[in-house]
């Protein structure tokens, strides 16, 4: 699939660069889309929480009262489950959300996600730029000159720049990462995919393997 290149201002600079097959042209695999942006959703839980069983509860361990001639149920514990306050059923308790996919199947997920992207034609692909300075007016700038001001972007650097990826913090509707960040979810989650003729090189020696 060949595309052609445009610069910061949204302007086509006459050259074209060919998007590889074996990257953004495959048949995509949904199972092996889900598994994938499933583990990555599991490893943003934090797996913190935790609710008190019957035997961390601080209280008394007297009976509360006898066990016969009140007409009320028998009631060994103040921390009961049954009890305001007590002690808590099978809670939820500490525990690790994370789990492991075989490389080949995360790549085919990525290049799957990609291809799904080059199909529907939500790749931009621009020149290698920086900024002179940190400003968030100038990340706006790119992204209306880019027509892409109305969606959700993902701007895939081929190096890490910090001018660019802290002008464009504060925008709610878009993210900046490098090619080795790339990951299947932060593509479906973008509307358009933009690649920097950078990244597009790091990303066809990488997923292409």
């Amino acid at each position: 699939m060949e595309v052609n290149v445009v610069n910061v201002s949204g302007k086509e600079t006459g050259a074209k660069v060919q998007l590889p097959e074996s990257v953004f042209g495959i048949e995509p695999n949904d199972h092996a889309i889900y598994l994938d942006v499933k583990q990555y959703l599991a490893n943003q839980r934090q797996g913190t929480h935790k609710s008190k069983q019957r035997n961390e509860i601080a209280g008394s361990t007297r009976k509360l009262y006898k066990q016969k001639g009140t007409g009320g149920a028998r009631a060994g514990s103040v921390k009961s489950p049954l009890f305001n306050g007590g002690g808590r059923v099978f809670g939820p308790q500490p525990r690790d959300y994370s789990f492991k996919l075989n490389k080949k199947l995360k790549s085919l997920a990525r290049n799957s996600a990609l291809s799904y992207k080059a199909k529907d034609s939500n790749i931009v692909v621009v020149e290698d730029f920086s900024f002179e300075s940190i400003k968030t007016k100038s990340y706006i700038q790119l992204t209306a000159d880019l027509n892409v001001s109305d969606v959700k972007t993902l701007l895939v650097l081929g190096a890490a720049n910090n001018n660019v990826y802290l002008s464009s913090r504060n925008l709610k509707r878009t993210k900046v990462i490098t090619a080795n960040q790339l990951n299947t979810y932060d593509v479906l989650n973008a509307g358009k995919l933009i690649l920097t003729t950078g990244a597009l090189k790091t990303l066809e020696e990488a997923l292409a393997k």
